[in-house]
């Protein structure tokens, strides 16, 4: 059952502890009504509080309807549920990118206005294992990495978790009808516009065909094995950094200093990894960042030659002076 797979999903990764006050964003789909439904049967059992975030994009005739169906629920269950409307395309316009990307920030930030509004703690999304399945496939054909492969985390940030990650698509619907959830079905996911859609209908169906008919299995398999060496990789580099580290008597918040000579000592691959590291460290994000950045770095350092800086992006420098590496944040 789809009940006990969540609980040993949460309590394996430790995703929720007692008294927790979980956000649950909630579209009305399949995926959304599931996790909504299990944690509500399960808020006993775990000693929680569970609060609705939904956000109606007013990109669809249907929006609304699947707004009231979403409060209509929560007021059966008794939860309390959190409603924004936002023209998506209008936003997407404004700030100039994708309506994916528009839809993904407002729904993210939504979640965080609820969650500090009610003092949560927790703010749980419905990924699936399908989800996980595409996101690693994606991330392969982009050419990622290690960290590209493990797909979806289970826990981010030690605030958004994903309960039903390792539940399959198939598990999900098959729930919605015995528990009789008549889930609203977003039409747009059938149409074959993004690549994500592309992936889940016509990539994947194709290769469970012709190749491997457990291939969302094998992909979140490559995923959790990807995510423990990436984990393995993540602590070795942080005690790295630390013994790397040059801190003077007054921190600066916008540089890091690295020592030089022992950089040099290292493999490359880990290299790579603690210039990564050390730029999400001083900007948040390692976003941007690519292989020819980093391949560039490492040969900046590896020649050695006093004040010569590269800018991988506009948020940062990187200069090689005196034996020592600067990451410095661009103001």
């Amino acid at each position: 059952m789809i009940k006990d797979k969540v609980l040993t999903t949460i309590q394996k990764y430790n995703l929720i502890q007692r008294n927790d006050k979980v956000v649950i964003g909630v579209s009305g789909g399949p995926d959304s009504m599931t996790l909504l439904n299990v944690l509500n049967e399960l808020k006993k059992e775990l000693d929680i509080q569970i609060y609705v975030a939904h956000i109606n994009h007013m990109l669809r005739e249907e929006a609304d309807s699947e707004t009231r169906y979403v409060q209509d629920f929560c007021q059966k269950i008794g939860a309390e549920c959190y409603i924004k409307k936002i023209h998506i395309e209008e936003e997407a316009k404004t700030q100039k990118i994708g309506t994916e990307l528009a839809g993904r920030n407002a729904r993210y930030s939504f979640f965080e206005y609820v969650a500090q509004k009610v003092g949560a703690n927790k703010i749980a999304t419905a990924h699936n294992a399908n989800d996980n399945a595409e996101t690693v496939l994606m991330n392969l054909m982009r050419g990622s990495g290690i960290s590209g492969l493990k797909g979806i985390e289970k826990i981010r940030e030690g605030k958004f978790i994903r309960p039903i990650i390792e539940c399959t698509r198939k598990e999900i619907e098959a729930y919605c009808e015995e528990k009789k959830l008549n889930p609203k079905y977003d039409k747009t996911n059938a149409e074959n516009i993004y690549t994500r859609n592309k992936v889940r209908n016509l990539l994947i169906p194709y290769i469970e065909k012709e190749f491997n008919p457990n291939i969302i299995e094998s992909l979140n398999r490559l995923s959790t094995i990807a995510a423990k060496e990436d984990e393995y990789f993540h602590k070795n580099v942080d005690k790295l950094f630390k013994e790397l580290q040059i801190v003077g008597d007054n921190i600066d918040t916008n540089m890091v200093v690295l020592n030089l000579k022992e950089f040099n000592k290292l493999d490359d691959v880990i290299k790579s990894r603690l210039i990564l590291y050390t730029i999400s460290k001083l900007l948040g994000s390692s976003q941007g960042i690519e292989k020819i950045h980093i391949e560039d770095i490492i040969k900046l350092c590896k020649n050695n030659i006093g004040n010569k800086y590269l800018t991988p992006n506009k948020n940062i420098k990187i200069l090689v002076k005196k034996s020592k590496i600067f990451f410095m944040r661009v103001m």
